[in-house]
């Protein structure tokens, strides 16, 4: 099943606006941090993870779902909060720690979370799993409908929690579906060097239902798989499981020097980038002309800027707030 023409666009946007904000708040993050670098100055406080390269699983999936689906993610999400619908706003004043922001500024980048669409990330590798299936669960107790989508690096597989999430969501035949990002490296260690098996996708067959690997970052093989998995879902068929090979243009985090890379690695991966070649493929296919993705390329940059400016113009949270929205 390929995505139509509108879906197309659809996901090229998002794929655009996710770079144009990366690209923006890779501008941004270090002012006020130098010469003395302190990750507590400046406008962005914090570590910053970048998700460039690894648009194309977040449009892939979330070109089939709806508000009313929940969708879990992880440290580097903000491709998926995009393309999931989250307020680019909001989202944008939460990273920069304002009261404008998705959650006053408390959460930051890797604890975004916007109700309005059913989204949540956490900077805990597979802390995402339990919140998906128990959303999965909650959707099949009360006969309502809906899907769970958790999203995960590929080193979060190895993680206890993994395997017992997806356990409770084969044997309770859940409408879930875990999306494996696989950009090869855990921080500075290789999959290779902390995995035992090269195709995350085989564990599928250890809970008793279907996985698929995606080669080469390919947008047109995710939408088709997740829109498989996902229709399964739906149908009350159970769970399932993607494993798509991405790629980190960036560093794990801002700063990242990424002396663990092999020479001539970075170079290659950007030889791949997946937005123009999604461009070309578009042209070449008669899915787009040059004038319409040139439109869709300055809007997004627009849609960044406005949300940019709405971020660095909102008020800071007020001192006594530090003790609202706690646990006592």
């Amino acid at each position: 099943m390929a995505p139509t023409r509108e879906q197309q666009h659809w996901m090229y946007r998002n794929m655009v606006t996710s770079r144009k904000f990366e690209e923006a708040i890779a501008g941004i993050y270090f002012e006020g941090k130098t010469p003395v670098f302190s990750m507590a100055d400046g406008p962005i406080p914090g570590e910053m993870h970048l998700s460039d390269g690894q648009e194309p699983v977040a449009v892939g999936v979330c070109a089939h779902l709806n508000a009313g689906d929940v969708v879990t993610a992880t440290h580097r999400p903000h491709h998926q909060a995009i393309a999931k619908g989250v307020d680019l706003d909001k989202m944008a004043a939460e990273i920069f720690g304002k009261k404008s922001g998705l959650s006053g500024g408390r959460g930051g980048h890797m604890h975004l979370f916007d109700a309005d669409v059913n989204f949540a990330c956490s900077g805990i590798i597979a802390q995402g799993m339990g919140p998906a299936v128990g959303a999965a669960l909650s959707r099949k107790m009360q006969n309502k409908p809906g899907v769970a989508v958790a999203f995960v690096g590929e080193g979060a597989v190895n993680q206890g929690g993994w395997h017992e999430a997806m356990n409770l969501a084969a044997t309770w035949n859940l409408p879930f579906v875990c999306v494996i990002e696989d950009n090869a490296w855990g921080i500075s260690v290789s999959k290779e060097d902390s995995t035992a098996i090269s195709n995350n996708a085989e564990r599928a067959s250890a809970y008793g239902m279907p996985g698929v690997r995606i080669a080469d970052n390919d947008p047109y093989a995710i939408f088709e798989a997740a829109g498989e998995a996902i229709s399964r879902a739906r149908e009350g068929k159970g769970p399932s499981l993607i494993e798509v090979e991405t790629y980190r243009l960036a560093g794990h985090f801002m700063g990242d020097a990424e002396g663990y890379r092999p020479e001539g690695e970075k170079d290659a991966l950007f030889e791949k980038d997946p937005i123009p070649k999604m461009r070309a493929n578009m042209l070449a296919d008669g899915m787009a002309s040059v004038a319409e993705l040139d439109t869709i390329e300055a809007e997004a940059a627009a849609r960044v800027e406005t949300a940019i400016k709405f971020a660095r113009e909102s008020a800071d949270p007020a001192p006594e707030d530090a003790l609202t929205s706690v646990f006592a």
